[in-house]
């Protein structure tokens, strides 16, 4: 009989959190595959965990993940954990997963802690749905390009950044979402210097610069998604795109419009092109 692969979350900074069917499941398992085998190695020796322990992240070659997958056929389990939090959100695991699921493999969670669900619990922003996007791209044309695609997402947001960038992208999303478009800036999560900062973006961007501290460690963003105005007829989000386009470009009066009528951005930016032909 196959083994089974567990997906094991491990605390995202106090190791107070790490649960204790974890820590009953890394000690028992055949191997444990880690993101960071040094990182992960610490906290197996906090634990007094001597279990083996090899290197393994999505772009690993196909030996390492064939590896893994013979170690269930000959029938020992394997766990898989990241740096920190759950594997597979925002972190590697979901080939391996994949190819487990395709061969008929048993696949359990250990669940734990999540930074994402952390930072979203104490945002004070509606968290019946929400959506989760990640990191944003590095260069600030795709960065751009993909929150201008989340203009009309009515869900709250959570992003992961890191430190170095921090800056740039609440300049970025004061430039897509308006400054006055609420957030919460979640840093450091269950660690000695936790920060949880609700504010606008436009006074996020100002704490953050003032204070380098807020440009440092593990970063969590939730932002308010946009508040819908009930929806009107086509005739009236005209009226309005075709009085707001006399004092702005079709982009601008789109984003302008789909605010004060409850209509999509994207098809008032086609009809805002209809309209300037």
């Amino acid at each position: 009989m196959a083994g089974t692969l567990y997906v094991v979350a491990t605390p995202i900074g106090n190791r107070g959190d790490m649960v204790p069917r974890a820590l009953e499941i890394l000690q028992n398992v055949g191997v444990i595959a880690a993101e960071d085998t040094r990182r992960s190695r610490r906290l197996l020796n906090h634990f007094g965990i001597d279990a083996r322990l090899v290197s393994y992240h999505d772009h690993s070659d196909d030996t390492r993940s064939q590896a893994l997958l013979g170690t269930l056929e000959r029938g020992d389990d394997v766990a898989l954990i990241s740096d920190a939090g759950t594997p597979l959100i925002s972190d590697p695991g979901f080939r391996l997963v994949r190819e487990c699921q395709a061969r008929g493999y048993r696949v359990s969670p250990i669940p734990g802690p999540c930074a994402a669900v952390a930072a979203l619990s104490v945002a004070g922003l509606p968290s019946d749905r929400f959506v989760f996007e990640g990191f944003l791209p590095t260069r600030q044309a795709r960065r751009l390009k993909l929150l201008e695609g989340l203009l009309d997402e009515s869900r709250t947001m959570i992003f992961y950044e890191a430190p170095h960038r921090i800056v740039e992208t609440l300049e970025d999303m004061i430039a897509v979402f308006g400054g006055d478009r609420h957030a919460t800036l979640a840093r450091e999560l269950t660690k000695v210097y936790e920060t949880v900062i609700p504010a606008s973006l436009e006074s996020l961007h100002r704490q953050v610069c003032d204070d380098a501290n807020q440009q440092r460690g593990e970063i969590a963003l939730v932002v308010a998604g946009i508040e819908q105005a009930a929806d009107v007829g086509d005739g009236e989000k005209k009226r309005v795109l075709t009085i707001l386009l006399e004092e702005m470009p079709p982009n601008k009066a789109a984003a302008m419009a789909a605010k004060l009528t409850g209509g999509k951005r994207n098809d008032l930016y086609r009809l805002a092109l209809q309209l300037g032909e």
